[in-house]
């Protein structure tokens, strides 16, 4: 090969190098990167697989509209596998290597435990949607699940009143970590302020990934025999689908003993037999069942999104609470981004208080303008034969959240951030 010959292959190749290198820096200026961090294995994928796949059809949606300030969206995803520390070194990783704007994630209060001080450190924004025990407020987590005053504390009212079976007896039954423990050291405290005495109080726990819950259903029905009873159940992840499956094998129904679940919704159902079910109930902010417009839309854009990307059962998909929570608060965050014209934390953390959006709830959600929790409505359903929600009881407006619970001595004057 001649001198000139290699010269010129060597200054075409620098070219090509160059363009190859300059190329993604070009595509990563047009887009904003926003990171994806839920559980897609482990014992928590079967509640928050369903989260990833609803946002990413968000940000779709939002890129087919334009986009945020004219640029795309791309997600970055990644699964800490229901591995409670992977959570925080796969936050860091988004943050430090992605670069991301933004995260949404967690589903597991321990989980949000473990990347808060990653979030708090490198100044990054984590919005989480799902119900939890409040006790916490973070300047960089925006809530937009419900706290305990929109969900368990109107939840055990509903079981005490007259329409609620009248309950004076009550099994709080959880997977064994901050989420259920905080909750039910709450309700403990709410039932002693309703005259309700300890020894009318059953506490009980297991592990994540729990299977075996025919013992603790037989506890329960003799629990029961000293007069109304009803379970409250923290149960989060897979274990929801033994524990029910064993409340239809001990034929312990809704009549005699009712359920009400904070963590098991639509998408938990799916996979059981709920005929025996039928009558036990989940408090959340939102039902694929609710009737209105907006709902409607949801649940079609739902339903088509799963078929065109060929999602698993996608014929048999369905919406739920944290699904809507995912939706509202990452389209929350892109009006507060065009309010604030840029992306950095301090600038979308004061655009963020006042943000309103039509949910497929049916109400206007507002985002406080001081707590960063979403004034939510309350909804309580019954499990019905095909495994959706009849709704028996529904607030007539958003009530604004409680981070910190009045009923925990030392909240008093708490509320704002």
């Amino acid at each position: 090969m001649s001198r000139r010959h290699f010269i010129k292959l060597s200054v075409a190749s620098a070219v090509a190098l160059a363009t190859l290198s300059w190329a993604p820096q070009t595509l990563a200026a047009d887009t904003i990167k926003v990171g994806i961090l839920h559980s897609l294995s482990g014992t928590m994928a079967i509640s928050e697989t369903s989260l990833k796949d609803v946002a990413l059809m968000t940000i779709e949606e939002i890129n087919a509209r334009g986009g945020v300030m004219g640029k795309k969206l791309e997600p970055v995803i990644v699964d800490p596998a229901s591995n409670w520390p992977l959570f925080a070194e796969k936050a860091r990783q988004l943050i430090t290597q992605d670069k991301v704007a933004v995260v949404f994630g967690c589903w597991t209060s321990v989980s949000r435990k473990s990347v808060l001080p990653v979030f708090k450190e490198l100044n990054s924004l984590l919005f989480y949607p799902v119900q939890y025990e409040g006790e916490e407020l973070e300047k960089n987590v925006f809530y937009t699940g419900a706290a305990p005053n929109q969900q368990a504390i109107p939840a055990v009212e509903y079981l005490m009143s007259k329409e609620g079976g009248g309950a004076r007896r009550f099994v709080l039954l959880g997977t064994d970590y901050v989420y259920p423990r905080t909750t039910n050291k709450i309700l403990r405290a709410f039932l002693h302020s309703k005259g309700v005495k300890d020894s009318d109080i059953d506490e009980v726990y297991t592990p994540f990934g729990h299977s075996d819950y025919q013992t603790i259903v037989a506890n329960i029905k003799k629990f029961a025999a000293g007069g109304k009873t009803a379970v409250i159940s923290t149960i989060n992840g897979d274990s929801n689908v033994p524990f029910y499956k064993e409340l239809g094998n001990a034929g312990l129904k809704a009549t005699d003993v009712p359920v009400v679940a904070f963590s098991v919704g639509e998408e938990e159902l799916r996979g059981v037999d709920t005929k025996p079910l039928v009558g036990h109930l989940a408090a959340w902010n939102y039902f694929q069942s609710v009737k209105n417009p907006v709902n409607q839309d949801f649940i079609k854009k739902w339903k088509a999104y799963a078929a065109e990307k060929k999602l698993p059962n996608a014929n048999t998909v369905v919406t739920n609470d944290p699904m809507e929570a995912t939706y509202v608060g990452i389209h929350m965050w892109k009006q507060a981004v065009e309010k604030a014209k840029s992306t950095d934390t301090d600038k979308v953390i004061a655009a963020m208080g006042g943000q309103t959006f039509k949910a497929p709830s049916g109400f206007e959600l507002m985002m406080d303008k001081t707590n960063h929790h979403l004034h939510k409505p309350v909804m309580i359903g019954e499990i019905r034969a095909d495994g959706q929600f009849n709704i028996v009881y529904k607030t007539k407006s958003p009530i604004r959240a409680q981070p910190w619970s009045p009923f925990i001595s030392g909240n008093e004057g708490k509320q704002g951030l």
